[in-house]
């Protein structure tokens, strides 16, 4: 079978990686893609939302499976297009992943089917949200509706900084479109943890269970990024938890999808919030996360083409998944500057000599070739995942790798994984 990846980050580089190990792939297309993909796959010089050209590309070089990496092709109808044509692909149809593309529509939905999440008030007026914080002094999440690069949340610890953040968001326009409409919602306090599941709409597999980092720096301060390192699993997320999650949250979210005519396939993705009243929902992504598929994947025994496939036939209660008992780490190695300005085109040196330690995989996420060398290509570089005996074999795994590594202008967090080191 052929197989086309779609995106250019460090999360379509671990697919493609996981996707190789298949025994049913002959074949595997990466479109945009990037030097790591590269290694493994036929690089295609597709953007990601270029998605007319993407669907000549599949039909004309008959690709029998399709999996989307990112979201924004996955809300523009990349998924309806494809079936249209009789293409098989993995994902959730646009009105399906309206969930990610709209967190008004997301929190909505949750209301109305009394799925745990934080109180919250939705504001189209710049004027009215702000005017929100005359009454609400204390800590709140302000949040524009739509894709933001997972970049579009603000936490508030007062009322002068949720002005702020009103301000950023729907008059300065920091994240375009996507601040025309603004959540404003209570602050929830607990362990922030990600799971996602495969599911075919009716049916609901969850994956093991992973902590992202979101914050820029260490100790979880500065502004929030897509993602500057994750581990699996997360010790936290008890099996007690796992269970109540399953039938709380993703299968009545399934469940409601259906109800709505939205019916949903794909990976849905929960990004939660374990609280002392129980975990609550703090936002839904229709995606694999980026970076916790890195950690997740290099954990994942099973076969991961034969999920992809059940999902779109509707036969994913016949399927089961193993995994490593060892757990990982991924730490994101970053441009300086991210997630604000950055500069490009800075010579990556060592990754052969971090590749090359033992349970180690450096995932390419703005990485490009040029010649002989590997530049840099975006704000989040690389993820260098590691697995070990327990969560400290692996950190230290992980930044050994990192040590290795050289380029001018090089930011990463020293504490990823320390979470679950105070346990």
């Amino acid at each position: 079978m052929r197989v086309l990846v779609i995106g250019g980050g460090g999360r379509e580089h671990a697919l493609v990686w996981k996707i190789s190990q298949s025994p049913e792939v002959t074949e595997i297309f990466c479109a945009p893609g990037n030097t790591g993909t590269a290694e493994l796959a036929n690089n295609v010089p597709i953007p990601a939302d270029h998605i007319d050209q993407l669907l000549a590309f599949a039909l004309e070089n008959k690709i029998g499976l399709t999996v989307v990496g990112p979201e924004q092709p996955l809300v523009m109808g990349i998924v309806d297009q494809f079936q249209e044509k009789g293409l098989r692909i993995f994902g959730p149809t646009a009105r399906a992943a309206e969930l990610e593309g709209s967190k008004v529509f997301s929190k909505n939905i949750m209301k109305k089917y009394e799925l745990p999440t934080a109180e919250y008030e939705i504001f189209t007026s710049h004027e009215k949200a702000r005017e929100y914080f005359n009454k609400e002094t204390g800590p709140r999440v302000v949040k524009a509706s739509g894709l933001a690069a997972g970049k579009g949340v603000i936490l508030c610890c007062n009322a002068e900084e949720g002005r702020n953040a009103v301000d950023l968001i729907m008059q300065d326009k920091s994240f375009g479109e996507a601040g025309d409409e603004v959540v404003i919602e209570e602050f929830l306090e607990g362990q922030e943890v990600s799971v996602l599941a495969f599911t075919d709409g009716n049916s609901v597999l969850l994956m093991d269970s992973a902590q992202d980092h979101k914050a820029a720096w260490d100790g979880d301060q500065g502004p929030n990024t897509g993602g500057m390192g994750a581990y699996s699993p997360a010790p936290v997320f008890t099996d007690t938890m796992r269970q109540l999650v399953r039938d709380k949250i993703m299968f009545p979210l399934i469940s409601a999808m259906k109800v709505e005519g939205r019916p949903y396939q794909g990976i849905l993705y929960a990004g939660l919030m374990l609280t002392k009243l129980g975990p609550k929902t703090l936002e839904f992504n229709v995606r694999f996360g980026d970076p916790e598929t890195q950690p997740l994947l290099v954990r994942m025994e099973s076969d991961i083409v034969p999920l992809f496939e059940a999902c779109i036939d509707g036969t994913l209660d016949q399927c089961e998944l193993k995994w490593k008992q060892e757990p990982s780490v991924c730490v994101v190695m970053a441009a300086k500057g991210y997630p604000g300005s950055y500069e490009k085109g800075k010579e990556i040196l060592g990754l052969d000599e971090a590749g090359a330690l033992s349970d180690v995989v450096v995932f390419h996420a703005g990485t490009k070739g040029e010649e002989d060398k590997v530049l840099t290509n975006g704000g989040r570089v690389l993820g260098v995942t590691a697995t070990g005996v327990d969560t400290p074999a692996a950190i230290s795994k992980a930044y050994e790798a990192v040590s290795k590594i050289q380029w001018d202008g090089i930011h990463y967090r020293k504490d990823i994984g320390a979470r679950e080191q105070v346990k």
